[in-house]
């Protein structure tokens, strides 16, 4: 038995707790504790004190006040997909959102208020209802709250910006248990750090967001070449991108193609290139633009088409699965030159595992018009997101996948140019740092001192509330 399952809750706080409490509390001698506390991510096992299942704001405030009077560390999950497993506390309280799952969207007003326990999927379905939807992710059992709060990269942010740019407002209780509202007319500098600084303020219990005309069908799905073809494809696609309008995402994915039922079975297993992509305009208009990708060389599969917007966003959803072992490593870089090209080809060849898939995503459009300076996020004259990912069924294999992502991620350290806080590891201080770089950490830093001087939330990309790294 670990540890942690010898913490033992103070009686009287705990029993104070409870009286206020509308939610559901789980203890490690509880009988649904085991199900309870897994995330996303297998590799991380942590065994908490207390998982709070929160219903509304008043439990969120009523879990921070247990937690700071009885001392113990605070986590907050919505989704549970953070990467390095922030949204479990070893021994602490984890304040879950996940029943917090109410969306409602005015479509004529082009609004949607959105509870911070809702997961992308739920959130494309309300919005789709109406041919609308916000800018989000790329895997739909992601939490709206962990994505957003980062800045949330997804097909449709070339177009539209990211998931923070249709931003309007948002509801969030602090370190103290105060519940405030943030946006561009009252507390404006909060919320200026909450799109892109991550959780480290309060717990945001709502969203407001623009909606934006999508779909119902887009022109989306991946084109495949035989993962040899590398070089020659990413040199091609540099050009072919540089001319793409905002309608058009794309994402290039080295991979093993996973045995799925639209895939040949010829093709199952076989180290694979592919371009992603998602074209959110009229269809016509993309079939032109896309026709010269089509030709290049010789695809082995093209599955790109008119599809549903819901379809294409669960695309991933069968690779990045509950329950594996993941690890992820991440870089921005300016362009695909042909030294970078070559780093990639060459580490795609050598990892193992059949689950290990890296996206590079294609930024600039929308993304690019905000100014770097309206917003927390950093990044925005980024060319690419590298997602250097590491996937395992379990433990077997998992160190020497891990071994080839950090291998990877410190060749392409030569051309970085930034990156994006969601998709960091456990990387340190300096790491987040150089994230945001000094001025918005300055900026960034002072937000903290005044909403949660204590650093009680400190299970994130951390901000220090005394500017220290």
């Amino acid at each position: 038995m670990s540890e942690a399952t010898t913490v033992r809750l103070d009686p009287g706080a705990f029993g104070e707790l409870r009286e206020s409490f509308h939610g559901r509390l789980v203890r490690p001698e509880d009988p649904d504790y085991d199900t309870d506390r897994r995330i996303w991510n297998a590799s991380v096992d942590r065994r908490p004190a207390l998982i709070a299942f929160c219903t509304d704001s008043d439990d969120v405030a009523s879990a921070l006040r247990f937690a700071t009077l009885t001392g113990l560390e605070v986590a907050v999950r919505s989704g549970g997909h953070s990467f390095p497993g922030l949204s479990l506390t070893e021994g602490g309280v984890v304040i879950d959102l996940s029943a917090m799952r109410k969306v409602r969207v005015d479509p004529e007003r082009r609004t949607a208020r959105v509870q911070a326990g809702t997961l992308l999927g739920e959130l494309d379905q309300a919005t789709q209802r109406f041919g609308l939807a916000v800018p989000s992710g790329v895997v739909t059992h992601t939490g709206v709250a962990g994505l957003t709060l980062g800045g949330g990269i997804g097909w449709l942010m070339r177009k539209y910006g990211l998931t923070i740019d249709q931003l309007t407002g948002v509801d969030l209780v602090t370190a103290g248990g105060e519940q405030v509202r943030a946006d561009a007319s009252e507390n404006t500098d909060l919320f200026w750090g909450v799109r892109g600084g991550g959780g480290n303020f309060g717990v945001v219990t709502a969203f407001d967001f623009r909606l934006n005309p999508v779909g119902p069908i887009v022109l989306a799905g991946p084109i495949v070449w035989p993962m040899a073809e590398s070089a020659r494809l990413l040199r091609f696609y540099r050009e072919w991108i540089a001319e793409a309008p905002d309608d058009l995402t794309t994402a290039v994915v080295h991979r093993k193609a996973p045995p799925l039922d639209f895939i040949p079975a010829e093709l199952h297993g076989t180290p694979v290139v592919m371009v992603v992509c998602c074209w959110a305009g009229s269809v016509e208009e993309g079939e032109r633009f896309l026709l010269p990708l089509r030709r290049f060389g010789h695809p082995v599969l093209d599955l790109c088409a008119p599809k549903q917007y819901t379809d294409h966003q669960a695309m991933f959803d069968a690779s990045f699965p509950h329950g594996r072992w993941y690890y992820f490593k991440s870089r921005d870089v300016a362009a695909l030159t042909d030294e970078v090209i070559e780093l990639t080809a060459h580490h795609a060849a050598r990892f193992t595992s059949p689950m290990t898939a890296f996206p590079i995503f294609q930024l600039g459009g929308a993304i690019s018009r905000v100014g770097e300076e309206e917003t927390a996020f950093s990044g925005r004259d980024s060319g690419h997101t590298f997602n250097i990912g590491a996937t395992c069924a379990t433990s077997a294999g998992f160190d020497e996948e891990r071994a080839w992502a950090r291998g990877f991620w410190s060749a392409l350290a030569p051309f970085e140019s930034g990156s994006y806080v969601n998709f960091l590891m456990d990387e340190g201080p300096e790491r987040v740092r150089q994230a945001y770089g000094p001025g918005k950490y300055a900026r960034l830093s002072e937000l903290k001192r005044r909403y949660d001087p204590d650093n009680v939330f400190h299970l994130n990309q951390n901000i220090s509330p005394d500017g220290a790294v």
